[in-house]
């Protein structure tokens, strides 16, 4: 039976897509990006037990060798995500696909779809594709957020299962992309090209932060890249906020609101007709 590790789910979101959407953020990431909101994402738990001490509430255990979570006496402090070397979370659950749709069979008549998120939910695409088909079966959309380093296959292989992507573009200049993630976006690039030709391409979302990157450039060109496949794809742009962000990430400024309308008014003019500033 097709399994993933779920890091968490949100039964509502009006941010993951069109409507009221259920969101499954899966664990497990292929990007190590500065500024990540989420880093807790990035890597699976490696039981070192070094949490165990760390929780005030007793709702971690050591069982059969690996770390075990008690979701019950669990208060989420995140106590254990702070004590973690890795910013690893031992709450991550390996779940089946059942267990997953006894999630949505619950709120089924109060949302529109799902939205598989991550970390990078492409890592686990077999439980991915499985979950859409069911979610399909159920009356819902599927929708699909994405860092875009995956080959075209993997979009070729969830087919119609998958209504419509979500693509995370964190920066324009390939050399400063490795440096903030770890890999270029040459991937990332096709991948919105990609779906924007199959018309699944639903969203790019650019994170805008001052003082790393060159945030003028890249909603500049994203823009003209946009407004060339599709002007109604919508282009969404977040403040960085230094909250949940590592260390190292948390002297970084958030933007400014001058800043934000200066971006969003290079989108306008570049061709884009769908501009989100959040």
């Amino acid at each position: 039976m097709t399994k993933a590790n779920v890091h968490r789910i949100i039964p509502f979101s009006a941010v993951d897509g069109p409507g009221n959407r259920m969101v499954i953020f899966l664990q497990g990431c292929n990007f190590d990006c500065v500024y990540c909101h989420n880093p807790e994402t990035i890597a699976l738990c490696n039981h070192c037990a070094i949490c165990l001490k760390a929780c005030p509430s007793d709702a971690l255990a050591w069982e059969n060798g690996k770390v075990c979570w008690n979701e019950k006496l669990c208060h989420h402090c995140d106590s254990c995500i702070k004590a973690c070397p890795h910013t690893s979370s031992p709450k991550v659950r390996e779940m089946n696909i059942e267990d997953v749709i006894s999630y949505m069979e619950k709120v089924k008549p109060f949302i529109s779809g799902i939205t598989v998120s991550g970390g990078e939910c492409t890592l686990q695409i077999d439980f991915v594709k499985a979950l859409f088909q069911r979610a399909k079966e159920m009356g819902l959309t599927t929708f699909l957020d994405t860092n875009g380093f995956v080959s075209q296959d993997a979009f070729i292989f969830l087919g119609d299962d998958m209504d419509m992507a979500m693509v995370d573009l964190k920066t324009w200049n390939k050399e400063a992309h490795r440096e903030l993630t770890g890999k270029d976006n040459t991937l990332v690039l096709q991948s919105i090209r990609y779906l924007a030709e199959q018309h699944k391409l639903y969203e790019v979302r650019t994170v805008i932060v001052p003082g790393l990157l060159d945030n003028q450039q890249t909603v500049k060109m994203v823009s003209q890249l946009l407004s060339a496949l599709d002007q109604n794809i919508r282009y969404k742009l977040i403040r960085f906020r230094p909250m949940g962000v590592r260390e190292k990430a948390a002297s970084l400024e958030d933007p400014s609101d001058i800043l934000m309308e200066e971006l969003s008014d290079i989108a306008r003019n570049e061709g884009c007709k769908h501009v989100i500033v959040v």
